[in-house]
């Protein structure tokens, strides 16, 4: 899920606040078809939340789960 910069791209941007799409499409010089599809997997991944606004979707990272992702990483990096 994290291996694609696309998708790191997606994460760093949305850490910084919430975008919506055409922002995401304007910052990363992407295709809207191609934004969508990696916030669709971010979505399956639980990494991002979309909340309907309006005729458009606002994205922002699902704080919790990057946590639990961290937690989980720091699990199987090796300790000094």
């Amino acid at each position: 899920m994290l291996a694609d910069p696309t998708r790191l791209g997606i994460l760093k941007i949305l850490s910084a606040g919430p975008k919506n799409v055409t922002t995401l499409c304007n910052t990363l010089g992407l295709k809207q078809p191609t934004v969508s599809h990696h916030l669709g997997l971010l979505r399956m991944g639980r990494l991002v939340i979309g909340t309907r606004q309006g005729k458009s979707v606002v994205y922002v990272t699902d704080g919790a789960s990057l946590k639990d992702l961290a937690v989980a990483i720091g699990k199987l990096t090796p300790r000094k």
